[in-house]
């Protein structure tokens, strides 16, 4: 017969505990091996010892983040702060994303190019369902510990208007609503100051001989690459990720408006912005208008 645990219940948890033991030892008798040690750095070589899936995820540091203000606690209302939590982690991910889309873009590597928007469309929609869970709070149960909120606001993230800045909607007048520290001040400014990546996907097409110093010819020059399939098709490619990461944000921010106006109707914002009504206007803002209007004119002519 194999070396399978044993059929007896207290035999199998018995021989489970011994190769778990049999495990460690071995892992302690690594550090032994000779010339080990002057490979490895010691306190690395601490971390492998003592590392496990809390102390690398830092989960106890991250399930003693959620904090209820109101007394007594509200059963919502850890709801309410892991989902923004959530976001707040996602909005992370989709800067690291970006940033590492407009530095391909900058190699010109489309193909690493929609690699990222792969993942970036996937996290897209994920943000945009978590709006279903806040959905399952109703009205009068959000409006039991709301008051606790004030001032505080979702208006006021500063990753999510550093990742507007990154993709070239920026609207400063907002940042009189934030209070900001010395370091998200720096990665605002810097964001303004750097080229966002609208600005990378013109000097790609300028690298690729089309015109975009101005509205009208960057519309052309959509056009010519839609109605131009074959020959351009890694570019019509891009545009599609483009419009798509676009159009995502745009249906994260309707379902957005609608979930307040469910919660609150007209109600002012808790940070001081008018709530569903200064909501309703951002569906306005657009990271590719031009690649929005073009819609308008394929399969016409030039566009004039």
């Amino acid at each position: 017969m194999g070396e399978g645990p044993p059929a007896e219940p207290w035999l199998a948890l018995e021989h489970a505990a011994s190769k778990a033991t049999a495990a460690m030892v071995a892992r302690r008798e690594l550090f032994t091996l000779p010339g080990f040690e002057e490979n490895l750095a010691s306190p690395r070589k601490l971390d492998l010892v003592s590392l496990s899936y809390g102390s690398y995820l830092k989960i106890d540091e991250l399930l003693n983040l959620q904090q209820p203000l109101s007394q007594p606690a509200h059963h919502d209302e850890m709801l309410f702060i892991v989902i923004h939590q959530v976001y707040e982690l996602w909005f992370k991910q989709l800067l690291h994303e970006v940033d590492a889309t407009m530095r391909a873009l900058d190699r010109d590597d489309l193909l690493r190019v929609a690699k990222h928007f792969r993942r970036i469309h996937a996290i897209q929609r994920l943000l945009e369902q978590q709006v279903d869970i806040l959905e399952t709070m109703t009205p009068q149960e959000f409006n039991q510990f709301r008051d606790n909120l004030n001032p505080a606001s979702g208006f006021q993230s500063v990753q999510f208007r550093e990742l507007e800045f990154a993709c070239g909607v920026r609207r400063t007048e907002v940042l009189q609503w934030i209070e900001l520290d010395a370091a998200h001040r720096a990665r605002l400014e810097r964001r303004l100051n750097e080229p966002s990546l609208y600005d990378r996907v013109k000097a790609l097409l300028r690298r690729r001989g089309f015109a975009t110093d101005s509205p009208a010819e960057l519309i052309e020059s959509y056009r010519q690459i839609y109605s131009n399939e074959a020959e351009y098709y890694d570019l019509y490619l891009l545009l599609e990720d483009l419009i798509e990461f676009d159009e995502r944000f745009l249906l994260w921010r309707g379902r957005h408006v609608r979930m307040v106006e469910r919660m609150i109707g007209q109600k002012q914002g808790t940070g001081g912005s008018l709530g569903a009504r200064y909501l309703e206007r951002t569906l306005e803002y657009r990271f590719f208008p031009e690649l929005w209007k073009v819609r308008t004119y394929l399969g016409q002519g030039t566009y004039a």
